[in-house]
């Protein structure tokens, strides 16, 4: 396989993982649904199916950085040109993180703006911004919108108000750094360090069990400080974790051994699952929100054997065709997470609220799985009208 070729496999794992990304944060407003659908509280030893898709999302980020950064290195691209865009995709998720962490302390009655409209406001800017904007476009007018987009994104600081009272308002700060903000930061400490060791497969393993050890030492009360930008290893090590299977994958494939390395991921996919329940009682429990090592391993686990099955799906028996409805969520993904930014937005403008029988129960959880397929189909038909963000 070379490095040029896409995989189409990681796009259906993508696709899958953010319809189910979607389908979870909207459930998470439905009353009365199964337990296991939803998150596991903080104070909770347990895992739950929302608990297992933000982990798989980060692994996926992994699973792309040998494609990448490796079709970069084999093109022999300067180092500092590569690490460049790292930095400048980082940098992108690390800014809109920031603004989608503010926006759950946005006080209403302090700031100029609706909540809703400031929402809509900055997914604006962001679009304006990293928007795919097709060649043919006039550089003045491509720099103008982008502009645009970075002067409206300054207005909307400008004008925020946090805080639970008028009284006791603040300005935007990164109490976390959301879902965007934790890719970001984990992929420039990943990325760089793949490009650093050349993407050389025994590099990476080491530099996984390093940050496997330090999610370990961590919650097992034997080292509990945290690193600079790595913080307690959990989202490093999904990405890593990401980035070794790839590059195995890589490996196996230039060595035309398709049977080994669906054995291979198999037990890499078991043994991840095992390592987490044995882990379980030495280290702080199962939990997403403690992020914990049992969590980081069996999740990993879970994420290695959805994949394996995808590349058995896709690559080998070729039925792409099977996800063709949502594989815009796997070719335009961070479109496919804002949008639901501005649906949320235009509801609360227009003071729209789901009937009762779809707010609870069974009738929920369809109407979450309705909007994930919606939003899908919205996204797609952006992609058809050349409208897709790109870091």
């Amino acid at each position: 396989m070379k490095l040029s070729q896409r995989l189409l496999s990681i796009d259906a794992f993508r696709a899958i993982t953010m319809l189910t990304m979607i389908f979870v944060n909207d459930v998470s407003g439905v009353s009365n649904i199964p337990a296991w659908i939803e998150h596991v509280k903080a104070n909770e030893d347990g895992l739950g199916f929302a608990d297992t898709v933000f982990p798989a999302f980060l692994f996926i980020v992994g699973l792309s950085i040998p494609i990448a950064i490796g079709r970069r290195i084999s093109r022999q691209e300067s180092f500092w040109g590569t690490e460049w865009h790292i930095i400048v995709r980082s940098v992108a998720l690390i800014v809109m993180g920031f603004f989608h962490v503010n926006l759950e302390s946005y006080n209403n009655e302090a700031a100029l703006l609706p909540h809703a409209v400031w929402e809509i406001l900055i997914t604006i800017g962001f679009f304006l911004i990293w928007l795919d904007y097709p060649e043919t476009i006039n550089r003045t007018r491509k720099y103008l919108l982008m502009g645009t987009g970075v002067l409206l994104l300054l207005l909307m600081a400008i004008l925020y108000k946090g805080g639970s009272t008028p009284e006791n308002s603040h300005w935007m700060r990164p109490s976390w750094w959301g879902i965007l903000g934790i890719i970001g930061w984990a992929y420039l400490v990943c990325a760089t360090l793949f490009l650093l060791v050349k993407g050389r497969f025994p590099a990476l393993v080491a530099i996984l069990a390093a940050f496997l050890l330090i999610n370990i030492t961590n919650h097992g009360g034997w080292f509990t400080t945290k690193l600079w930008l790595i913080g307690d290893g959990s989202s490093v090590s999904l990405i890593m974790a990401g980035a070794v299977v790839s590059s195995l994958y890589i490996k196996l494939m230039k060595d035309d051994k398709r049977n080994t390395q669906l054995l291979t991921f198999a037990l890499l996919g078991i043994g991840g699952i095992a390592a987490g329940i044995i882990l379980r009682p030495y280290t702080d429990g199962i939990s997403k929100i403690r992020s914990t090592p049992a969590w980081v391993l069996i999740c990993s686990g879970i994420s290695i054997l959805v994949f394996n099955v995808t590349i058995w799906l896709v690559d080998v028996k070729g039925k792409m065709n099977w996800f063709n409805r949502i594989r815009p969520a796997g070719t335009s993904t961070l479109t496919c997470y804002l949008i639901p930014y501005l649906l949320y937005s235009i509801f609360e403008l227009v003071h729209f609220h789901f009937p009762t029988f779809l707010s609870e129960g069974f009738g929920g959880i369809i109407r979450s799985i309705a909007v994930a397929f919606a939003v899908i189909l919205i996204v797609g038909w952006m992609e058809k009208k050349k409208v897709r963000l790109k870091i």
